[in-house]
């Protein structure tokens, strides 16, 4: 594949990428807005709870052999299947090991409904095990068509079945069946719109190849996953679940921006990367190019919500979520770190160094043991702010292998950030400076006035300032852009 081939394709896999983000999410949030007038914040932290559990449990079937699919120069049908087939036998001893758990977890946290949640919600394993395959299969490929088709489908179906069940007062299970008929939505819909089948393939010596990789990254998403989910265990167990519902609900918005936007960016940029690994020059310049497009991106975005966090709430959730808001602000500034972590990490696993990629969360889950303990010491708002500052932290261990192995220090790392970060947060000052002086306006248009003065500060701002990321995508939408011919 020529260069241009490459530039052209990873440009519409982005495309696709960011509609499956863009389009299934909207979807998703506009459900869980609907069910968060129709549910209370302690209905949304017993399911928080639970899928904490099943989160961690997932990190098993999902993590390292997907990696590691995407990553190996030449996987065949035989690596894609006989992954497909191992994740499904471990999804089968991880379900046991709820199903005989789950009174164990309902007598901890001393909700005796938790018992029943924990075994049903737990089936979400099986298509979670033939998804990972799925997704890995789009992402070496850059199908991103048919994820996005796929994910749309199974966002809509599970998003109407869940407000029926919540309109007919089954309460907290209408989120359980929303995740239950999203994942087997998704894998069902997935074998229509993705050329993969699993096919009647398994070898042991595939799998040992490929582990011999992916179990690094395993290893390290298992201690980034727990210690991600420990601050909600330690929060519906410490306090209640009614005010872990409240911090999950405040995690969601920035979480939605930052995982959705940033990710797109990664998951198109990681085969490009492995793509050009004997290359380190031309990895390290797209490495800063991503690092670049995403903090331009999510940035201002995550300092709009921060500024608009209290109005959002009003008007989408009502008066009841307020105690979100804290939680809300705080979490928007622990994701503008995202791009930086997320970008030097894909960098690592595409040049082939997951050994480097463990020792990182090894050290960052240090400094998370310290910070909880710390944190643990004051009250619930103290203790997430403490992470927060943890993860700025982070941004250094992540950033220092890719000095040596790139070139790419993290001070010119934030180099590249800081103009957007700076714009943002004039920007974000602006914007909470306007919601004090409309404060006559009705909640819905002094929302829909801030995010508007917001977009325009911003963009005025890097228009002045000619920021390169701005000058890249003003470059790239013109390019784009029909010409008339010349007569």
């Amino acid at each position: 594949m020529t260069e241009t081939e490459m530039k052209n394709k990873v440009v519409k896999g982005l495309f696709w990428k960011l509609l499956e983000n863009g389009g299934a999410q909207a979807v998703q949030f506009v459900v869980a807005i609907l069910l968060a007038r129709l549910l209370t914040p302690a209905e949304y932290g017993v399911v928080g709870i639970i899928m904490i559990f099943i989160t961690i449990a997932n990190v098993f079937v999902q993590s390292g052999f997907s990696t590691a699919l995407v990553q190996k120069k030449n996987a065949d049908a035989s690596d894609f299947s006989s992954v497909c087939y191992f994740e499904l036998a471990l999804s089968v001893v991880l379900y046991a090991v709820l199903y005989l758990a789950a009174p164990y977890i309902a007598s901890f946290y001393e909700i005796p409904e938790l018992k029943e949640i924990v075994r049903v919600l737990a089936i979400v394993l099986f298509p979670g095990a033939v998804i990972s395959v799925q997704t890995a299969y789009v992402s070496r490929n850059l199908e991103f068509k048919g994820l996005f088709l796929s994910t749309l489908a199974a966002s809509l179906i599970s998003g109407a079945v869940s407000i029926g069940m919540a309109m007919a007062g089954f309460g907290v299970w209408a989120m359980v069946g929303q995740q239950i008929i999203y994942y087997f939505a998704l894998m069902t819909v997935l074998f229509f719109t993705v050329s993969w089948k699993p096919a009647k393939l398994f070898s042991l010596e595939k799998l040992k190849t490929l582990f011999a990789f992916g179990w690094k990254l395993l290893c390290a998403s298992l201690l980034d996953t727990v210690f991600n989910n420990l601050y909600g265990l330690l929060i519906g167990k410490i306090y209640n679940e009614e005010l872990l519902g409240s911090y999950n609900r405040g995690e969601q918005f920035p979480k939605l921006i930052a995982t959705n936007l940033g990710a797109a960016i990664q998951a198109v940029l990681l085969p490009a990367f492995s793509a050009k690994q004997d290359n380190m020059k031309e990895v390290r310049e797209m490495v800063r190019r991503a690092i670049q497009m995403s903090s331009f991106v999510v940035l201002p975005m995550l300092l709009g919500l921060f500024a608009v966090a209290d109005t959002l709430v009003l008007v989408l959730l009502g008066e009841q979520w307020l105690v979100c808001v804290p939680f809300l602000r705080i979490t928007c500034i622990t994701y503008c770190f995202w791009p930086i972590h997320i970008t030097n990490l894909q960098a690592i696993n595409a040049v082939g160094r997951s050994d480097i990629f463990l020792k990182l969360e090894v050290v960052k889950k240090g400094l998370s043991v310290i910070a909880l303990l710390i944190g643990m010491q004051f009250n619930v708002y103290i203790m997430v702010s403490i992470k927060a500052f943890q993860d700025f932290l982070c941004t250094f261990v992540n950033a220092a292998p890719n000095k040596k192995l790139l070139g790419y220090s993290i001070l010119d790392q934030w180099r590249d950030v800081m103009p957007p970060a700076l714009l943002s947060a004039v920007m974000c000052m602006a914007v909470m400076a306007a919601g004090k002086w409309l404060v006559f306006l009705p909640l819905l248009v002094r929302l829909v006035v801030q995010i508007f003065i917001g977009v325009c500060v911003y963009v005025a701002l890097a228009g002045m300032f000619k920021l390169e990321s701005f000058r890249y995508f003003w470059d790239m939408v013109m390019s784009r852009m029909p010409r008339k011919e010349a007569r």
